[in-house]
């Protein structure tokens, strides 16, 4: 990869330094006398830019039948070589270039990403074979072999849990933002990694069926699947070429002088036209960078106009990522107050590595209630923590380590437990002496602008739905909470692209935003992948077309509001270059610009381009129709961006 992206740089370089050594020869042309054995420098810049213009047009014309906007700069090219105005030629083909550096810069794309999820596959497993385990090669397990699994390694296969107790961190695969406990019988994926215990589990898919392996394929097969914009230059070349030739031999005629003609073919060259969608796409790529939002390609902002859904993944995406402490219930006939409960289950959780326990001491820190050593510690793997502090014996885990006590909740404990698991919450139980004295209930947070930032994305009349690999219950919560009707829950990487395919298949263009490893098939499966770069994983930067850097999810209005005013500025520049060079086949025509002056004049419409699409530069508004009167006063990243 590394020796790939070497050349690609190279390659960018030489084409920088080619195109700057044509504008060398063509100001030696214009402003000197030189010319070395009678040769005029303009060839310099024809031989360099022009040549590979020329030969790449006919080529595709001839063999594949493409017209593209190359052939008829190609015709004028040879023309003006033709007649002895080289000037004009090497300036024909030196703006080409200029043209073409541009839409290369915008267009540049990374396929890291694949390598690195390539290189999460586990290398080795532990297998039994004749009664002993050996460490042998991940591709060589077969379905049904035993693999063990010791805290803190990665899973190699897909298989069933058939002995031990664990916690696996599958965000990975489901995008869940706590771990998940593991007991004999729960299937375990390739790739996600056991956090606490040492379990057993039999193989079920291995090699290219396994489950890293599948979202490898689909990642790559929605690459492939993802067909290049074509220019809109391009669309029109066929009908230019024609129309350009036609002018030229209406005039010719008319007039008898072949100079008009050729310099009808000068001024009819589509260079404002090449430089209106990529001047204008580099503009607003320039505009995003400043504010914290990478665009890989210029065809993600041209498609992001055409987006008709917006699907968002849950974890690190609507939520933060990471649980909190939400509410502590306290036993009926508990002598402790909240604090003093907090305090003994933060030191209980004190070198606890589980995100859970690391929520609960830091909700403790936050009520600045110190947190006391414990003077024993041992890990429950896949229930929870058994520890003294104080001289007290306090466990604190799930339903299980209560099970495994002897410990019950009274009736009314238990409907209050139940209905937090009912709002998506996870609980935690805390025990002192044999004694049940309070839970916790703890739960992802959703980002504070969630809610608003969907109904902004609403004012741009866009379907909006939810996908994530959460249970239904915190689906339908956090749906109900940001204003999102439609969900689906329960979702691995395939059912998340299963959804998207689907969307799109109707006829809906698909904007997917995602943080996560299990986003990147959907990231790549969508017209346009949005990846909120922060907290999340760099596979999924690199599955996305668009990369929030500062993880802020208020930059989704603005992304659309962009979008739409480069869609704007491209219409604009084209609507203008049209005019200037119809404008200028009528000067032409009247013997007014010869083929130098309407090379100069042609280069006056392309500067005005440059300079509309440059205004990008300074900021986007948002138009009436997608603004909203419900929220006053309007967020300023909506009114203007400096």
């Amino acid at each position: 990869m590394k020796f790939f992206r070497a050349v690609m740089e190279a390659e960018e370089r030489r084409a920088i330094f080619l195109t700057a050594i044509s504008g060398v020869f063509l100001l030696l042309s214009i402003a000197t006398d030189v010319a070395p054995l009678g040769i005029d420098p303009a060839w310099g810049a024809i031989l360099i830019s022009g040549a590979p213009v020329i030969y790449n047009s006919f080529y595709k014309l001839i063999f594949h039948g493409n017209v593209r906007a190359g052939l008829l700069i190609s015709i004028a090219v040879i023309a003006c070589v033709a007649v002895g105005e080289f000037f004009a030629a090497g300036e024909v083909v030196f703006i080409m270039a200029i043209g073409g550096l541009l839409e290369d810069y915008t267009v540049r794309r990374s396929k890291a990403g694949l390598k690195s999820l390539m290189n999460m596959k586990p290398a080795t497993a532990r297998v039994q074979r004749n009664g002993e385990y050996a460490v042998i090669a991940a591709k060589d397990v077969v379905a049904g072999d035993i693999v063990r699994i010791i805290a803190g390694e990665t899973i190699p296969v897909d298989g069933v849990v058939i002995e031990g107790a664990t916690n696996v961190d599958q965000a990975l695969m489901t995008g869940e933002s706590v771990p998940v406990d593991k007991v004999a019988g729960d299937e375990v994926y390739s790739a996600t990694t056991n956090i606490h215990g040492s379990i057993l589990v039999r193989a079920t898919k291995v090699g290219a069926d396994s489950t890293i392996a599948r979202m490898i394929a689909m990642i790559s097969e929605a690459e492939n699947k993802k067909a290049p914009i074509v220019r809109t230059m391009d669309k029109w070349a066929s009908y230019l070429v024609v129309v350009a030739l036609v002018l030229s031999v209406v005039v010719g005629f008319a007039t008898g002088d072949i100079i008009r003609a050729i310099t009808v073919l000068v001024v009819f060259c589509p260079c404002a036209l090449v430089l209106a969608t990529p001047t204008a796409i580099a503009a607003g790529i320039g505009n995003a960078t400043k504010h914290g939002v990478i665009i890989k390609s210029g065809a993600a902002l041209e498609q992001l106009t055409h987006v008709k859904r917006i699907v968002f993944d849950k974890t690190g995406t609507l939520t933060h990522g990471e649980p909190k402490v939400k509410e502590i219930f306290l036993a009926e006939g508990s002598s402790l107050t909240e604090e003093e409960f907090l305090h003994l289950c933060a030191s209980v959780e004190m070198h606890s590595e589980h995100p859970l326990g690391m929520a609960i001491v830091k909700a403790a820190k936050n009520r600045n209630i110190a947190v006391r050593e414990p003077e024993k510690f041992t890990v429950l793997p896949g229930k929870g923590v058994d520890a003294v502090v104080q001289g007290k014996e306090v466990i604190i885990g799930n339903r299980s380590i209560l099970n495994d006590h002897g410990l019950s909740l009274d009736p009314v404990f238990a409907d209050l437990v139940t209905r937090q698991n009912e709002e998506g919450r996870s609980v935690v139980f805390a025990a002192i002496e044999q004694k049940v004295v309070g839970a916790l209930a703890l739960a992802d947070t959703l980002r504070p602008d969630a809610k608003e930032i969907v109904e902004r994305l609403a004012g741009f009349r866009k379907k909006l739905t939810l996908l994530t690999g959460d249970a239904q219950a915190i689906a339908a919560k956090i749906s109900q909470q940001v204003g999102i009707a439609d969900y689906r829950a329960n979702l691995l990487p395939e059912g998340k692209m299963q959804a998207i395919e689907e969307y799109e298949g109707s006829g809906e263009r698909v904007c997917m935003v995602g943080d996560g490893i299990n986003d990147a098939p959907a990231l790549k499966t969508a017209s346009i992948g949005i990846a909120m770069a922060g907290i999340g994983s760099d596979i999924a930067a690199d599955a996305a077309d668009i990369i929030l850097v500062k993880d802020e999810l208020a930059k989704l209005p603005y992304i659309m509001a962009l979008a739409t005013a480069v869609s704007q500025k491209i219409k604009q520049n084209i609507i203008l270059s049209l005019s200037m060079n119809f404008g200028a086949i009528a000067l032409a025509a009247l013997g007014i610009l010869g083929p130098v002056s309407g090379a100069l004049m042609h280069n006056v419409s392309s500067v005005l381009v440059v300079l509309n699409a440059a205004l990008l530069l300074k900021g986007v508004k948002e138009t009436k129709d997608q603004k909203q009167t419900s929220f006053e006063p309007r967020p300023a990243y909506l009114e203007e961006v400096p």
